[in-house]
């Protein structure tokens, strides 16, 4: 029998404490890989590359509140903007307020959207049947996958934050870098039909001509509108969706704080298994011994069933993780949170490493001690 075949057999000499074991591990690593996975989500992955050319500006005093359209005139003078695209959130209810019915609704100028967001493509012909009709709109591919939607389709959105109902005709699907189950319209529709909308609009969507000009950029724009009455906030793409997240509250420490608690617990429960595991195999330790095994050895074959049960454990939570992550894109009212999330690489790497080290922490004491052990006091072992 080789050395590896023993440790795999001594890992799961007990089954139902070893099925236990893995099974506690398992749930731990797969809410870490989740948190984590969350994390890279929000603070690591920064996007595509064009996306960091963007930046978004919106009323500074809160988003609920809009600002002249004339402000995108001004913002054109500034040096290193490409180009502005007005967007102003509809709101609307899609056949009914079941939250997978639920999509972004943004009106804009179909004659700008696209030069600012650059990485969406769509077909010549499909944006200009929209540019050409102010009833169209367009839709994320993802989005009209899901609704079975196709070029020509009338979709009908009811209003809550303004009172009008839209009658629009797809007139053509876009692609973009990542899920973003977003519909454009003609803001001169809402507009029309509604005074109060006339002339203003919730944020801008500004192309900067590179992401050195970014933070340039977002200064001149906030200067320019300090003294006015309705000053702005302007910052990155990435920036302005973290501020939804942050709005929640201290999400960083929350996902740390839940890191954090799930490795030491998963940490006292492998380590109380090990040092049961190894406690009862004293007698076992004193014949090793007595067979030559030295005291190295008989660590490294503890620390060695510790660790396999710890990556067991691992493999099966990360795997668990990617597909939870899939559910939960999917699923109501939970898909627009996860969108375009998925499990890394890094983040796999990362559970992987942690299940390693708690399997080697929770092992190396109770596995030292054994490995002290004299061989006679082990031999009239009795517990």
């Amino acid at each position: 029998m080789t050395l590896t075949r023993f440790v795999t057999k001594s890992a799961f000499r007990n089954k139902r404490r070893s099925i236990l074991t893995v099974l506690s591990i398992t749930f731990s690593l797969l809410l870490l890989t989740l948190m984590m996975t969350v994390w890279h989500s929000f603070y690591i992955d920064k996007g595509s590359a064009l996306s960091a050319q963007r930046l978004i500006t919106r009323h500074r005093v809160s988003l609920t509140q809009s600002m002249p359209v004339y402000y995108r005139e001004k913002m054109r003078t500034v040096p290193g903007v490409v180009a502005v695209a007005p967007t102003q959130w509809f709101g609307g209810l899609y056949k009914d307020e079941k939250p997978e019915n639920f999509f972004a609704q943004f009106g804009t100028d179909p004659m700008e959207i696209f030069k600012v967001m650059t990485d969406f493509k769509i077909p010549d012909d499909q944006l200009t049947a929209w540019q050409h009709d102010q009833a169209g709109c367009v839709a994320d591919a993802d989005l009209a996958k899901k609704f079975g939607w196709k070029i020509g389709d009338r979709i009908v959105l009811k209003g809550t934050i303004f009172p009008v109902d839209l009658e629009l005709t797809l007139r053509g699907i876009f692609t973009a870098p990542h899920p973003s189950i977003t519909l454009y319209f003609n803001q001169k529709y809402v507009e029309e039909a509604v005074a109060f909308a006339k002339g203003r609009s919730g944020t801008f969507n500004i192309l900067a001509d590179s992401p050195e000009d970014v933070p340039k950029v977002a200064a001149a724009v906030d200067a320019m509108f300090r003294n006015s009455p309705e000053p702005t906030k302007t910052e990155s793409e990435k920036a302005f969706q973290l501020s939804f997240i942050n709005s929640l509250g201290n999400v960083k420490a929350f996902i740390l704080s839940i890191c954090f608690a799930v490795v030491f617990a998963t940490l006292l429960v492998s380590a109380n298994t090990m040092a049961m595991s190894i406690r009862e195999r004293t007698r076992e330790v004193a014949v090793l011994k007595t067979l030559g095994f030295t005291r190295q050895s008989i660590l490294h074959l503890y620390v060695s069933e510790s660790i396999t049960v710890a990556l067991v454990g691992g493999v099966l939570g990360s795997v668990l993780a990617v597909l939870l992550v899939m559910v939960l894109k999917n699923a109501p009212g939970m898909g627009f949170f996860f969108l375009g999330m998925k499990v890394t690489i890094s983040t796999f790497l990362l559970a992987f490493v942690v299940a390693a080290m708690v399997g080697f922490l929770s092992a190396i004491l109770p596995a030292y001690h054994a490995a002290k052990l004299d061989i006679v006091e082990g031999l009239r072992y009795t517990g």
